[in-house]
């Protein structure tokens, strides 16, 4: 009876590893086909030009506040249609007083102070705060480490001369890889996930991601979802899916790039993706009932959303499939022995989370990166060190839904501000 219950669980597993695997196989040959495509970037063909309002949260980010702010000045896109808002939540270091500055020499830029009392509640209720002071019709919200490049707000605002446009997403390139090999690390899981990932989303018309920086939306779509569900530590992913199951879509503008500072160590890196796996699960719970009985989305979409939303429950899958792969071995099966076959593939496919090892390798090629293919087999690692925290994060989750809590502590990412060197003027 036993060996019977492990080889039903071990065929589930495998399959549902397999169903990653053909899945990634798919958006790696999608963007390699359309590869040799020479293609204008849609920002010098379509004239586009409405309000636009950029929200920019930020708590004790005096390391990279400055930066960010400086390259606003630099915008290309017209400032009579530009507004800037700086939400300073609860910082206690010189955050307010560099934007502060900034505000005084540029009239589009607002700085709103939030104090322990009304602040530091987390990201979500930041640009809540940010997009109740807006007045734009496109709302773009940028991370306080990121760097985007000038003519970014015209390569993403024009997406929505298209009405069925809700949101945009932009490129995300890391700053400071060159650091250490965890900046390195992070650097390959961005290429697979922004070069190859979200291209094949977009190419393929499926569930394209907002990444919650970068990025925007319609202000008018925003106002009907009422913002950012400040309960939710995935915010990004769950206005995606907010997004399509309002009928809605998002595009991504690969042009539009904008660089960030990357975890530069493993504790950073720990609580960061302990953070996006504890979201990204909330996300699930929230939103998988709704996309399967929507009507507003296909049976292909309905089959890629819920991969998007079962992606950080795979480092488990994986570990569980090797914990009852060897529970068969012990009580002596044989009828699993072929599927062992497909584990340690489906493992090495699955390196990265967001940017498995097919993704990231064709990635590196089509950016011309081939001295960072080398690091590629070094990703196994990031995929054991994850199985530990989507467990922690899984079982977390389990508990406030069990115990009824709707609030989890928001555990911002710490920036040192080490991506200003690289950073050409």
């Amino acid at each position: 009876m036993i060996e019977w219950v492990l080889e039903i669980f071990f065929i589930f597993l495998t399959g549902f590893m397999m169903a990653y695997l053909v899945r990634h196989y798919i958006f790696t040959l999608t963007v390699l086909r359309g590869a040799n495509r020479k293609r204008k970037p849609k920002s010098e063909t379509v004239s586009f030009e409405p309000t636009v309002s950029i929200i920019i949260p930020a708590h004790n980010e005096e390391k990279v506040i400055g930066r960010l702010l400086e390259r606003v000045t630099e915008l290309t896109y017209p400032k009579d249609k530009l507004q800037v808002l700086v939400v300073d939540d609860a910082s206690s270091d010189k955050t307010g007083a560099i934007a502060d500055d900034y505000e005084s020499r540029c009239s589009f830029i607002e700085v709103l102070h939030r104090d322990k009392e009304t602040g530091g509640r987390g990201k979500s209720a930041a640009c809540n705060a940010g997009f109740n002071r807006s007045n734009g019709e496109v709302i773009l919200c940028f991370d306080a480490d990121y760097y985007p490049t000038r003519d970014i707000v015209e390569k993403l605002t024009c997406e929505f001369a298209d009405l069925t446009v809700g949101a945009v997403q932009g490129r995300v390139v890391v700053l400071n890889e060159p650091q250490n090999i965890v900046t390195r690390l992070v650097a390959l899981e961005r290429i697979g996930g922004y070069r190859v990932d979200q291209e094949a989303r977009e190419n393929l018309n499926l569930i394209t991601q907002y990444g919650g920086t970068a990025g925007g939306f319609r202000s008018s779509l925003l106002k009907s979802l009422h913002g950012w569900d400040e309960n939710i530590l995935a915010e990004d992913t769950d206005l995606t899916f907010s997004v399509y199951l309002a009928g809605y879509k998002i595009r991504y503008n690969l042009d539009a790039e904008c660089y960030e500072e990357a975890v530069d160590n493993w504790k950073s890196y720990r609580r960061q993706r302990l953070r996006w796996a504890k979201g990204h699960m909330q996300c699930f719970f929230k939103h998988s009932w709704n996309v399967l009985k929507s009507r507003k989305l296909n049976s292909i979409e309905k089959i890629d959303a819920l991969l998007l939303l079962c992606v950080y429950f795979m480092p488990i899958m994986g570990f569980l499939s090797l914990l009852t792969g060897l529970s068969l071995i012990l009580v002596g099966s044989n009828f699993a022995s072929l599927l062992w076959l497909f584990v340690p593939i489906c493992l090495y496919s699955f390196v990265g989370n967001f940017a498995p090892f097919f993704e990231i390798g064709v990635g590196t090629y089509l950016d011309g990166r081939a001295r960072t293919q080398w690091l590629i087999p070094l990703l196994i690692f990031n995929f054991f060190y994850n199985i530990p925290i989507c467990l922690k994060a899984f079982f977390d989750v389990a508990a406030s839904k069990i115990l009824g809590r709707k609030n989890i502590v928001w555990v911002k990412t710490q920036h040192s501000g080490n991506g200003n060197c690289y950073i050409k003027n």
